[in-house]
């Protein structure tokens, strides 16, 4: 069976000649270049949503590859890919950057120029090592949740929206579901998440921005272990601290993360910064919350349009989520995703203010009342996003968005189609 090389060259020149000399491998089956970072995951996420087997065996990342610096692209790539092997090409092969490469997951080294011999040597040995892995995951399996749990966004299409309530909830579903859940607040300025469940704490996520090897101890350092179970990583008490989380130092923080949490969410707020960006590109599932008015919805519309534009995140990948909905709003779901252009997810939250303001008075979110309408229906948008498992370990998902016994969830579908 042929081996199929996905190469990943920001240079047309460099791509030219990689990709020609790739061709002359025995039993090499390149494929079109990828030219950017973002659109190497995008294609490798698209390929492992039909399955494993559709990956390639072997990426090859050239050096000069983009935005996002080679080495912390291959992290990347191997922790949400873990079948497929890759390759860094680079003009410094000396040991301190091949041990680098290596910390980073890549599984072999070409030095720059390419040489023949070399370069074919490690795309056969990594090609073997991939076959041998998804042989031991199986044909069909997921190539995404080998090397680390689920990665949800949930960010406010302005202040006000709902999005640290919602993410708040999301995460206590998943831990009582089984999970073991993480909660970041990655709103660096004026995150709520601690107040919300009413914890003091001495470390947050800007006391890991500087370290770039995130040991399991160093983490568990770092989060705060809730009552409910959900280890919290919070936003620093000093607003001015989140400077120091930058889009690299927020992909190391996510990717230990996703080693160690089955479902990891994180609450980036209505504000952009270089963070939340980095979290919503590797993401997993971004849900962008807005309620159903002209002012939020515009402001959803707007922060679609800007995460196409930084190539953050592509229309129809995200998922749009309408909270405090009334039956008699004029804005209803299907217009918000005709204007957005975004998936929809079917379960909507209701407007119900006034179950919630005791326990956000008191700070014990954690407390709501089960027959609360609205955590019924976050609960079951939970389920609908699979963070929710049931006893068998599967992915509870309920029927038109509502999880079985949930009496409070509104779904809204249009006909002959699913939400989300």
């Amino acid at each position: 069976m042929p081996t199929r090389i996905l190469p990943a060259v920001g240079d047309a020149d460099a791509a030219r000649s990689l990709t020609t000399l790739l061709s002359r491998l025995p039993d090499a089956e390149p494929v079109q270049p990828v030219t950017d970072s973002t659109q190497l995951v995008d294609t490798l996420a698209h390929l492992a949503a039909e399955s494993v087997d559709e990956l390639p065996e072997v990426v090859v990342v050239h050096e000069r590859i983009g935005p996002v610096p080679a080495l912390e692209l291959i992290r990347e790539v191997a922790l949400r890919f873990p079948a497929v092997g890759v390759i860094l090409v680079t003009s410094d092969a000396g040991p301190g950057l091949f041990s680098a490469a290596m910390d980073s997951g890549a599984r072999g080294l070409v030095a720059l120029p390419l040489g023949y011999e070399e370069l074919a040597s490690r795309v056969q040995a990594v090609a073997q090592w991939s076959t041998g892995v998804r042989r031991h995951l199986g044909h069909g399996g997921d190539a995404s949740g080998g090397a680390g749990g689920r990665v949800v966004t949930v960010s406010g299409a302005k202040g006000g929206v709902g999005a640290t309530l919602a993410a708040v909830q999301l995460a206590l579903a998943a831990q009582a579901s089984g999970h073991a859940a993480a909660l970041v607040d990655m709103d660096l300025q004026s995150g709520d998440v601690a107040s919300f469940l009413d914890v003091q704490f001495r470390r947050s996520v800007a006391d890991l921005a500087a370290i770039t090897d995130i040991s399991p101890r160093v983490l568990a350092d770092a989060v705060f272990r809730h009552d409910t179970g959900v280890a919290l990583l919070l936003a620093p008490g000093e607003g001015e601290r989140g400077e120091e989380v930058t889009d690299r130092a927020a992909r190391h923080i996510v990717g230990a993360l996703r080693s160690r949490y089955d479902v990891v969410v994180l609450d980036c707020g209505a504000q952009l910064g270089a963070a939340s960006a980095a979290a919503v590109e590797t993401a997993d599932t971004a849900l962008l919350l807005t309620t159903p008015d002209v002012v939020a919805v515009r402001a959803a519309k707007r922060t679609v349009r800007m995460w196409e534009r930084l190539r953050i995140r592509k229309a129809q990948e995200t998922t749009v989520v309408v909270n405090r909905l009334t039956r008699s709003a004029e804005i209803q779901p299907s217009l918000v995703q005709r204007i957005t252009g975004t998936a929809l997810a079917a379960t909507a939250i209701p407007a119900a203010y006034k179950e919630l303001q005791g326990a956000v008075d008191s700070g014990r979110i954690h407390d709501l009342d089960n027959r609360s309408t609205v955590k019924q229906a976050l609960w079951s948008l939970a389920g609908e996003l699979g963070l929710v498992k049931t006893p068998e370990g599967e992915p509870a998902r309920g029927s038109g968005g509502r999880l079985r016994g949930d009496r409070g969830a509104v779904s809204f579908r249009r006909r002959g189609r699913t939400g989300g």
